[in-house]
């Protein structure tokens, strides 16, 4: 869903959509017509297995402002809600939740999607998660790899 009378918005991302990464080579490399730096104020990182967790909160996350070729708009809104396992808003199963929310680009503030932490998860995060301190996710320290399991 998009705002009434908006065209497409652009994406917040800070983690595995960011440039470079798993899900931007995956879903997005050659498909957006504009990738920024940008923050998210009124926000706080958590650290996940394998990907972050963005959450309502009294920090700035760093991040990357996507910009999504016109016509790859809709088939990739799809894509990422899928990825982000988000069913709808306030859909008792969101993974995260995709809401609109105001990014710091070059000074300026944008409308954008962010897909924050579902509210359920983001209450797990605040009583027990790993707050990434700094608020960018690329910049964590290194953590090892999850074993890979052996097939017999």
């Amino acid at each position: 869903m998009r705002p009434a009378g908006e065209g497409p918005l652009p994406f917040f991302v800070y983690g595995t959509l960011r440039p470079g990464e798993r899900y931007h080579r995956r879903l997005l490399h050659g498909r957006t017509v504009g990738e920024r730096p940008a923050l998210l104020p009124g926000a706080v990182l958590y650290d996940g297995p394998g990907y972050p967790y963005a959450v309502a909160g009294d920090g700035t996350v760093t991040g990357t402002l996507i910009e999504l070729a016109p016509a790859d708009h809709p088939q990739l809104l799809l894509a990422l809600d899928e990825l982000e396992e988000y069913l709808g808003p306030a859909h008792p199963r969101n993974l995260y939740d995709r809401l609109v929310r105001e990014a710091v680009v070059d000074g300026r503030a944008v409308r954008s999607w962010v897909y924050l932490a579902a509210p359920r998860l983001a209450r797990e995060l605040r009583a027990g998660g790993a707050r990434i301190t700094g608020g960018d996710w690329l910049s964590r320290p290194a953590r090892p790899a999850p074993p890979v399991p052996r097939t017999p």
